[in-house]
């Protein structure tokens, strides 16, 4: 590595939060932040079931492929905050 790289890697590494491996505790974080992304999200999505449908709509509450993307993928920003501050904290 160059002596530019170095000087500009350096101090990003050293503000870099610690992780923690994976437990199934962290791992029931994630599906609590998850369950609550969908709740959330069934209660304010107007249209939940545009766009291409899911192989069981039953199971999937309704929600098309967007919606259940949507959900998921804020439920995981969730779940790393939980997890980051849980963490943080000493909780996990």
């Amino acid at each position: 590595m160059t002596v530019l790289s170095t000087l500009l890697i350096t101090p990003v590494l050293g503000i870099t939060p610690a992780t923690i491996a994976w437990t199934p505790k962290v791992g029931l974080v994630m599906v609590v932040a998850n369950v609550i992304a969908i709740a959330i999200g069934k209660a304010t999505i107007q249209h939940q079931n545009e766009g291409l449908a899911l192989p069981n709509n039953k199971f999937f509450g309704g929600f098309g492929h967007g919606a259940m993307l949507g959900c998921t993928s804020f439920g995981h920003i969730l779940g790393l905050g939980a997890i980051q501050g849980l963490a943080a904290s000493g909780v996990l």
